[in-house]
C-alpha cells in the first residue's frame, strides 16, 4: 500500500494539487465578489459599461438601464431620492460615491462602418449603445473617413429609450444640414409603443419629428431602396440587437439584387 501511495503521489499528486488550488481560488473570488456586492458599498462591478469616447474627448458617458434589483441598488448609491429621475449624475460634494473599476477599452466591429463609403447601422433597443461612439466621431469630424452616407435605423419599444440619444441625433442632423450635406446621414426611428410620444415630438427634437415611425421597419423594402440609391456599391451592414433581427438582416444581406449593390453583414451582440 505504501508503494502504491508513493507512486500515485509522484504521478498524479501534483496535478490534483494544482486543480485543488485553482478551484479554491475561484471559490474565494466568488465569495469575495458576493460579499462586496451585498455588504460593502465601496466596491461594485458593472457587467458591461458602454462608453462613447472619441479621439478629441477625454471623458466618456456610461448608460445604465434600470431593469432589476442590482441596477436599482446601484442607482441608489449614485443618486439621492430627489434626483433619481435625472439623466445626468449631479455633483454633490459631501456624497461618497463608490469606486468604479473599468476594464478596457475594447475595439468594436462597428468601427469598420467608417471604412465603407455607405453603411447601414441597425440597432434594437439597448443595442444602440455601441453606435454612440461612431456618431460622436462623425460629430467631431467626418472628413478623414471613407464613409459618405450613413443609414441609421433604431427600433425600440418605448419612447424613454429614444431620449438617451435624441440630443446627439439632433446635433448630428443639424451639423450636416449646416455643412450642406443633408444626404450624409439618414435617420429612421421606429417605436412599437406610443405611450409618452409627445415628450419627444416638439420644438426641442424638431429634426426627429419626421423620422419617427410607429411600428416595425419593412426590411425588404428598405434594402431595395438602399440598393437602388447606391447602385454597384458595397454597403456595410452593422447590427446590434435581438437574434431575430440579426437573422433577418443577415438573410437580406445575402440576397442578390438587380442593382449590382453588395451588402456585407457584420454583427455584435450582448450576452
Amino acid at each position: 500500500m505504501a508503494v502504491s501511495w508513493r507512486s500515485w503521489l509522484a504521478n498524479e499528486g501534483v496535478k490534483h494539487l494544482c486543480l485543488f488550488i485553482w478551484l479554491s481560488m475561484n471559490v474565494l473570488l466568488f465569495w469575495k465578489t458576493f460579499l462586496l456586492y451585498n455588504q460593502g458599498p465601496e466596491y461594485h462591478y458593472l457587467h458591461q459599461m458602454l462608453g462613447c469616447p472619441t479621439e478629441t474627448k477625454a471623458t466618456f458617458g456610461v448608460h445604465l438601464k434600470i431593469v432589476g434589483d442590482w441596477t436599482e441598488r446601484f442607482r441608489d448609491l449614485l443618486l439621492p431620492p430627489s434626483s433619481q429621475d435625472s439623466e445626468i449624475l449631479p455633483f454633490i460634494q459631501s456624497r461618497n460615491y463608490p469606486k468604479l473599476y473599468i476594464d478596457g477599452p475594447f475595439g468594436s466591429p462597428f468601427e469598420e462602418s467608417l471604412n465603407y463609403e455607405v453603411s447601414l447601422c441597425v440597432a434594437g433597443g439597448i443595442g444602440v449603445t455601441p453606435f454612440a461612439s461612431i456618431l460622436n466621431t462623425l460629430l467631431d469630424d467626418w472628413k478623414p473617413y471613407k464613409l459618405r452616407r450613413l443609414y441609421f435605423i433604431w427600433v425600440c419599444r418605448d419612447i424613454q429609450s429614444f431620449r438617451w440619444f435624441a440630443d446627439l441625433l439632433c446635433m448630428l442632423h443639424n451639423k450636416f444640414w449646416q455643412e450642406n450635406r443633408p444626404d450624409y446621414v439618414n435617420i429612421q426611428l421606429y417605436l412599437s409603443q406610443t405611450d409618452g410620444i409627445q415628450k419627444i415630438i416638439g420644438e426641442k427634437y424638431h429634426a426627429l419629428n419626421s423620422r419617427l415611425f410607429i411600428g416595425r421597419p419593412r426590411w425588404k423594402l428598405l434594402f431595395d431602396e438602399i440598393a437602388k440609391y447606391n447602385r454597384g456599391k458595397t454597403v456595410g451592414v452593422f447590427c446590434c440587437g435581438p437574434n431575430s433581427l440579426s437573422k433577418t438582416l443577415h438573410k437580406l444581406s445575402n440576397q442578390i439584387n438587380s442593382y449590382g449593390t453588395r451588402f456585407e453583414y457584420n454583427k455584435e451582440s450582448f450576452s
